[in-house]
């Protein structure tokens, strides 16, 4: 029986999610409420379409030399992908089948590192890896979660040796207090299976669907970190990484 899966979209040639051009699989639902959310419309776990990892194939395999020319491959991010594991296991099988790279893009909010997990990270290329705030109070306020399975989740790819792009959004009043920078540098200094971390600005290219959605957006008036501001966040983790970009 084919494996399927709840799809959010599909975006044929992606730039920004893993190394060269990807082919970009949205998966359908999230369990984390992250204020400044640009997937607002990916949260109900019963939306999006099901679709088989054939029918996936068939799509991706049109842009295989694109992704091949690029170094590229394919990315399966969310919502939250980690929700759909025996979705995203059957994928990347196939995908490596054909020689084909692949990338988990996650928020890290995986409740019980199980067998299945286990296959699907066997079966993955390369791990980005969403940190959202160090501080779990903060975490909190922010997401209306935890940190305790992302961080968990980040010390277990750390044992396989799983390779990680680590990624932070520099949200100003939020995650730009220079004592959580420190605090994410002590704890991923000593991983040595992170290749380099992504300092992402925020921004409010997700604004429009909160209000498609009838939602007031909940950071309605913050603005995105100053170029000054980014600059001594990457000086800092730079102390204790040496590859940070932005």
């Amino acid at each position: 029986m084919s494996v399927t899966g709840r799809v959010h979209s599909v975006e044929s040639c992606g730039t920004v999610d893993g190394p060269g051009i990807r082919f970009i699989i949205f998966l359908q639902g999230c369990l984390m409420r992250c204020q400044y959310c640009h997937n607002r419309d990916t949260w109900d776990t019963e939306a999006g379409k099901e679709m088989s990892v054939e029918e996936l194939m068939a799509e991706l395999l049109q842009y295989r030399h694109y992704m091949e020319a690029s170094g590229g491959g394919i990315t399966v991010s969310g919502g939250e992908a980690m929700l759909q594991p025996e979705f995203i296991k059957a994928i990347f099988e196939a995908c490596h089948l054909e020689g084909i790279h692949t990338c988990l893009d996650t928020n890290g909010f995986v409740r019980r590192i199980d067998d299945t997990v286990k296959s699907v990270l066997d079966h993955t290329d390369l791990v980005l890896l969403d940190i959202k705030q160090m501080d779990n109070d903060k975490h909190i306020d922010l997401t209306h979660v935890s940190n305790k399975y992302t961080l968990e989740f980040a010390h277990y790819l750390a044992e396989r040796h799983q390779a990680v792009y680590l990624r932070y959004v520099v949200l100003p009043g939020y995650t730009d207090a220079i004592d959580d920078i420190h605090a994410l540098g002590k704890f991923i200094k000593p991983m040595k299976n992170i290749e380099k971390i992504e300092l992402l600005p925020y921004h409010e290219l997700g604004k429009h669907k909160w209000t498609a959605m009838g939602e007031i957006y909940p950071l309605d008036g913050v603005s995105p970190p100053t170029r000054e501001s980014m600059d001594k966040i990457k000086e800092i983790l730079l102390q204790y990484h040496d590859c940070v970009i932005y």
